[in-house]
């Protein structure tokens, strides 16, 4: 099969997981469409959102969807690094007596971590390795994780008492931020009508595990032209208050960001867009797939000054001023 053919299939296969979400989610489906273009790409997804939005249940059912082995981690302030990536135990009773590595849920193809910022560092470091290695280290051991392998975590941004916030190093191994905002009002009516009533809805697998593999290798060789390119590099360099900026804009960065996107951001940028491509049917990457996953690229990776945080200047505002 041509990479043009696997691309019409896959186009095909995208709306059909539309369908079958859509049995189960109402809205969000800027979200979901996030969630999947993170998947073929390859990275990981940082959920936000006030509780009551369906976080935990977009990512169960995208599994679901997928026919991938799906696990959660509810993170809690006394979680402990051996409850994730798992620990070595002695066996007396087995005939090869001696320790044994017993894994933890972190071996999985889908790993939700359900309000990670409550967990303590250390527990939140365990998943450093695991993203971005894609194995774990126990004692001496290396054990590599399945593939493919995804962490999808969630976040409440209203409650900071008893939380620690993710630290930069590990913000930075997620390809995006997705923001869950409130329904819109004839969205959320279905909502109450469909999850206060008898029927439930059943989801039927779309795309196989090894469907999946492929695609993501297809993502790679999708074709970008170097204005393209240079667009989302542009985009990501404008972030940073020392890039040599001149004009308004420059000295807005200056005034109100402390630090800006690094490489992996143009790295994301350019593998979301690429993937973004293939869903919606194209055989070449556009500079709108640049603009409209560069707020979820880019919004975690930007540090804004106290001068931005007293006059109500976002990462998102930012952004948009850039693009």
């Amino acid at each position: 099969m041509s990479d043009t053919e696997s691309i019409t299939k896959i186009h095909e296969l995208y709306t059909r997981l539309k369908e079958q979400t859509a049995r189960v989610i109402v809205g969000q489906s800027a979200v979901m469409e996030e969630l999947v273009i993170a998947l073929l790409a390859g990275g990981h997804c940082l959920l936000e959102g006030v509780p009551g939005l369906a976080k935990t249940l977009m990512v169960r059912t995208l599994a679901q969807s997928l026919s991938l082995e799906f696990q959660r981690i509810q993170c809690t302030p006394d979680l402990m690094p051996a409850d994730v990536t798992g620990s070595e135990m002695f066996q007396s009773q087995d005939v090869s007596a001696g320790l044994q590595f017993i894994r933890g849920p972190v071996f999985t193809n889908i790993l939700l971590a359900d309000e990670i910022n409550r967990t303590p560092p250390r527990t939140q470091s365990a998943l450093l390795e695991a993203m971005q290695e894609h194995q774990v280290t126990v004692g001496r051991q290396r054990h590599a994780l399945p593939e493919p392998f995804f962490v999808l975590a969630t976040q409440n941004p209203i409650e900071q008492e008893g939380t620690y916030p993710l630290p930069e190093a590990q913000l930075d191994r997620f390809m995006f931020k997705s923001r869950v905002t409130y329904p819109e009002r004839e969205d959320e009516l279905k909502v109450l009508l469909q999850t206060t009533g008898e029927a439930q809805a059943e989801i039927r697998p779309v795309l196989t595990r090894e469907e999946l593999l492929t695609a993501m290798q297809l993502v790679r060789r999708v074709p970008v032209s170097n204005p393209v390119a240079e667009y989302a590099l542009d985009v990501c360099r404008a972030t940073r208050p020392d890039s040599g900026q001149t004009g308004e804009l420059g000295k807005f960065i200056a005034e109100y960001v402390a630090w800006g996107a690094g490489p992996r951001a143009g790295q994301a940028l350019l593998l979301g867009a690429r993937a973004r491509a293939i869903l919606h049917g194209r055989f070449c990457v556009e500079r709108e797939d640049v603009q409209v996953l560069a707020p979820s690229v880019l919004r975690h990776r930007i540090q804004t000054r106290f001068s931005a945080d007293a006059e109500g200047i976002t990462p998102d505002l930012i952004i948009q001023k850039i693009l």
